[in-house]
């Protein structure tokens, strides 16, 4: 299979291949005016097509289905220096997650308005749910939901990328590694970027204290955005905490196959490949009012005691979320 295009972080996109040029006939001057058509090159002058008919949409996507597999075939398609790839996204992985999105979890999205339309910016969410099922429904709700259709590109753990599979996929979906680096040159180049710093304490930890934030680490996001120049999103998830209820962690297995933990749920391991299937909740993901950081001095960045202090202001914000949106929730599955 021919290799990717890979298309350097600070370039223009290049025309589309295959792209058809409309070019206008030269009109006769036997010919009456206003009698001229415009063609295609290479078509011919037959007769008109006939009216479109039932058919005509599944020719079109039978036709593009085609055309996506030819490209996949021949390595014409585009990947950034990340390895994202947006035709297999747009094209295969929000179509596998969108019924999980809008008829298991029906999520409900609120604030989206708060994202901007275009230029970067770092959405911070909470995160919980034992698998990280989390931070892909957030993606789907950013783009299926936002006017623009922006894509979250989301920041993992090492974890993510050490899996056979899950990695390339994380790849292709637009998710990189959790660093200060890469998280700066994607906002700088105008990215939303998603980040969970809850980490692994928020998605494994006990049922008992769901919905209560763990820490957010030492403030490495709010370096990141105010280094950007970029604004700071808040984002509360609801619902995500009780599709695997973890009553316990078998931390002697989790060591022996290298995990941070190792869940026990009501459903797993009893019931085998049945417990890993999610309960069906309701979810809520609501956006805040955008921190801006742009009004801060560049050496900002480095005064330990702003970093403390607007990591609280949006761990505070989230939680606070959290509790409006759990005293507006009508049942967990409702």
């Amino acid at each position: 299979m021919a290799d990717a295009k890979v298309i350097p972080f600070d370039e223009d996109r290049p025309r589309r291949r295959g792209a058809v040029r409309k070019v206008r006939a030269v009109p006769d001057p036997a010919e009456p005016a206003g009698s001229s058509e415009s063609v295609e090159p290479g078509v011919g002058s037959g007769p008109e097509p006939a009216p479109a008919g039932a058919g005509d949409g599944w020719d079109r996507r039978i036709a593009g289905g085609l055309a996506f597999l030819r490209r996949r075939i021949t390595g014409e398609y585009e990947v950034d220096d990340f390895g994202y790839d947006k035709e297999l996204t747009d094209q295969v992985l929000m179509s596998l997650l969108r019924p999980l999105y809008d008829k298991y979890f029906r999520v409900e999205v609120k604030g989206i308005e708060n994202i901007p339309k275009e230029g970067g910016a770092l959405i911070v969410a909470n995160h919980s749910g034992t698998l990280p099922l989390d931070g892909l429904m957030l993606q789907v709700a950013v783009h299926d939901r936002h006017p623009a259709e922006r894509h979250l590109r989301l920041l993992a753990a090492d974890l993510v990328f050490m899996l056979p599979v899950v990695n390339e996929v994380a790849r292709k979906a637009g998710h990189t590694l959790a660093c200060a680096e890469d998280a700066q040159r994607l906002l700088e180049a105008g990215e939303l970027v998603g980040v969970m710093p809850e980490g692994f304490k928020g998605i494994g930890k006990p049922f008992g204290e769901r919905y209560k934030l763990q820490r957010f680490g030492r403030g490495g996001f709010v370096s990141t955005a105010l280094r950007a120049g970029t604004p700071i999103v808040p984002c509360s998830i609801v619902g995500a905490e009780e599709i695997y209820p973890m009553i316990g962690n078998a931390k002697t297995l989790a060591r022996l196959l290298g995990l941070p933990y190792f869940p026990v749920t009501p459903t797993f391991p009893w019931l085998g490949p049945l417990g890993a299937v999610p309960l069906p909740t309701k979810w809520t993901i609501q956006f805040g009012e955008p921190i801006p950081t742009d009004g801060y001095a560049p050496e900002a960045a480095e005064d330990p005691m702003l970093m403390f202090n607007l990591t609280d202001q949006v761990r505070e914000q989230i939680q606070h979320t959290l509790y409006k949106l759990l005293v507006q929730r009508r049942s967990v599955f409702f």
